[in-house]
C-alpha cells in the first residue's frame, strides 16, 4: 500500500490497451482478482502493461510496473468504484462522451488516420468507443472517490515544517541556481499588400489541387506549408467541433466543407490556410491543409519594438505592473493568466538558466534582478520573428532545499505525503468489508498482503 498514489496514476494512465490488443486473443484468460462483484482478468493486467509500454517507447530511464503492481491497482480501482457506488456518486453520460471523443482523437493521430485505426481494430470508431465507455465510467467513478476520500486534507505550516525536519538533510534535494522570468510578446503583423500576394498563391495551389485532387493537395501541403507538423503528418489532423485547442475560425471554415472540398483561404492567428475536407462524421472531420505566414517587414518588426519600448515607459513609470501589461498588451494567450511568467516542467515559475532559450540567456545574464530588457526581436519554433521585453523578476544562489526558499515546493510533497496516508488508513479500514479473492499465481506479490488477509478471511466466512 505504500505506492498507492503512484499505483493510482498507473491504473488511470492505462485504461485504453493497445488498439491490436483488441484482435489478439489472449490464451487461457482467467479471473486473478476480484472485488466484490468486480473481477480482475488476466489480460486486463497484460494489456495494462502492453499499454504502458507502448506509450513508454523512445523515453530513457522509464520503470515499468510489474504484474503484481498493476493488479493491486486494479483492485484498488474495483474498491473505490464499489465504494462510489455504496455512496451514490455519479458521472454523466456527457463527460464520459467527452473522454471518449479526446482519447479516440489521440489514438487516430497516433496511427495516422480513422480508416487505419478502423482497419487494426477490426472494428468502427463507434464500436471502439462502446467497448470502452464502461472501463471509462468505472475510472470516472473511482476518481471520484478518491478526491472525496482526500478532498477536506489541508496542512498547516507547523505540520510542512514537521515534514521538513524529518527529512536526512543530506536526503534534501540540491538545486542550481533559478530564476523567475516573465514577458510580454508582441507579434509583428505583416502588412496588407504581403497578405494579398501570399493568399493569392495560396488561390492557385488550391486551383491545382482542385483540378487534380487529392494526392496534389497532400503535395501541394508537404512543399509548401509552413506547419512544422507537416513533414510528419502531411498536414493532416482530426478535429472535433467542440474541442477548443482549434483555432475557431480554422475550425468554423473546416466545418463549413463537404467531402472532397477545398476551402477558400482562411485566416487564423497562426496565419493563412486552405483546408482539404477528408472525410465528416457528425461532430468529427478529418482535414488537411497549407499554411503560409505571410512575412514580415522591418517595417513592421520595428513598429512592434517601439510598442514594446513604450510600454515598458509605462511600467518603469509606476502606470501599471508588469502583469497588468502582460495582460493588456501580450500576445501570448498561453501565459496571460500566469503574468507572463515561465514555467519549468513541475510547474513552478522558478527555472534554471538551461530552460531559457538562447535568444533570452544573452540579455539575462547582463541583467540584474528587478530589471526590464530592451526590445528585443527573437524566432520562435514556428519560425516566426517575434518581438518581446523580458522581466528578470528573482534569482535563487544554488542551495540545499530550505524552507524560506522553497516552501511551496516541500508543502507539496508534505501534503501528498498527507494524502497518500489518508487513503491507505481509508483502504485499511475497508478492503475487510470486501469479498476479496486472489488467484494463487499472485501469492508471492509482497504489495497485496492487506488484500490477501482479506481473501483469506473471505474463504474462511465460506467455509463456515
Amino acid at each position: 500500500m505504500k505506492q498507492l498514489m503512484v499505483i493510482c496514476m498507473v491504473i488511470t494512465s492505462a485504461l485504453i490497451t493497445p488498439v491490436n490488443a483488441q484482435s489478439k486473443k489472449v490464451v487461457a484468460d482467467k479471473i486473478v482478482g476480484q472485488v466484490g462483484d468486480k473481477i480482475i482478468l488476466r489480460s486486463d493486467v497484460l494489456n495494462t502493461i502492453a499499454d504502458i509500454k507502448r506509450q513508454a517507447q523512445g523515453q530513457e530511464n522509464v520503470i515499468l510496473p510489474t504484474e503484481c503492481q498493476i493488479l493491486e491497482s486494479q483492485l484498488i480501482r474495483k474498491a473505490l468504484l464499489l465504494q462510489a457506488q455504496k455512496d451514490s456518486l455519479e458521472v454523466s453520460e456527457d463527460e464520459i462522451e467527452g473522454e471518449l471523443d479526446n482519447r479516440i482523437r489521440q489514438t487516430i493521430q497516433q496511427y495516422g488516420s480513422k480508416d487505419i485505426l478502423e482497419e487494426i481494430a477490426g472494428k468502427s470508431v463507434y464500436q471502439l468507443k462502446d467497448d470502452f465507455r464502461e472501463a471509462f465510467k468505472e475510472q470516472k467513478l473511482a476518481d471520484q472517490m478518491q478526491k472525496k476520500i482526500v478532498e477536506n486534507i489541508k496542512i498547516t505550516p507547523t505540520e510542512v515544517k514537521i515534514y521538513y525536519n524529518k527529512t536526512p538533510k543530506d536526503s534534501l534535494p540540491f538545486y542550481e541556481s533559478e530564476i523567475e522570468v516573465s514577458q510580454i510578446i508582441i507579434h509583428p503583423k505583416a502588412n496588407k499588400d504581403v497578405e494579398d500576394y501570399v493568399a493569392k498563391q495560396m488561390y492557385d495551389y488550391k486551383k491545382q489541387a482542385e483540378a487534380l485532387g487529392a494526392k496534389k493537395f497532400e503535395q501541394l501541403a508537404k512543399n509548401y506549408s509552413e506547419d512544422p507538423a507537416v513533414k510528419e503528418n502531411g498536414g493532416q489532423y482530426t478535429l472535433n467541433r467542440n474541442d477548443k485547442f482549434w483555432d475557431p475560425a480554422f475550425l468554423a471554415a473546416a466545418f463549413r466543407l463537404k467531402e472532397g472540398q477545398i476551402s477558400p483561404v482562411v485566416k487564423s492567428k497562426f496565419g493563412l490556410h486552405i483546408i482539404y475536407m477528408i472525410s465528416r462524421s457528425g461532430d468529427e472531420a478529418v482535414v488537411r491543409h497549407l499554411l503560409r505566414i505571410p512575412p514580415v517587414t522591418e517595417d513592421e518588426v520595428k513598429e512592434a519594438k517601439q510598442k514594446l519600448d513604450s510600454i515598458k515607459t509605462e511600467i518603469l513609470k509606476g502606470k501599471l505592473s508588469f502583469a497588468e501589461a502582460v495582460n493588456k498588451f501580450s500576445d501570448d494567450e498561453s501565459s496571460k493568466f500566469s503574468a507572463g511568467a515561465l514555467s519549468g516542467r513541475d510547474g513552478s515559475t522558478f527555472i534554471s538558466m538551461d530552460l531559457l532559450d538562447k535568444d533570452m540567456i544573452k540579455p539575462i545574464s547582463s541583467m540584474k534582478p528587478g530589471e526590464i530588457s530592451e526590445s528585443q526581436v527573437y524566432v520562435d519554433e514556428r519560425n516566426r520573428k517575434l518581438a518581446r521585453i523580458i522581466y528578470y523578476k528573482t534569482k535563487k544562489e544554488p542551495h540545499r532545499e530550505n524552507l524560506r526558499d522553497d516552501y511551496n515546493r516541500v508543502s507539496q510533497r508534505a501534503i501528498e505525503e498527507k494524502k497518500t496516508a489518508t487513503l491507505e488508513k481509508w483502504f485499511k479500514e475497508h478492503i475487510p468489508t470486501y469479498y476479496v479473492l486472489i488467484d494463487k499465481d499472485y501469492a508471492n506479490c509482497s504489495g497485496l498482503d492487506e488484500w490477501r488477509k482479506a481473501a483469506e478471511a473471505a474463504a474462511k466466512n465460506r467455509s463456515n
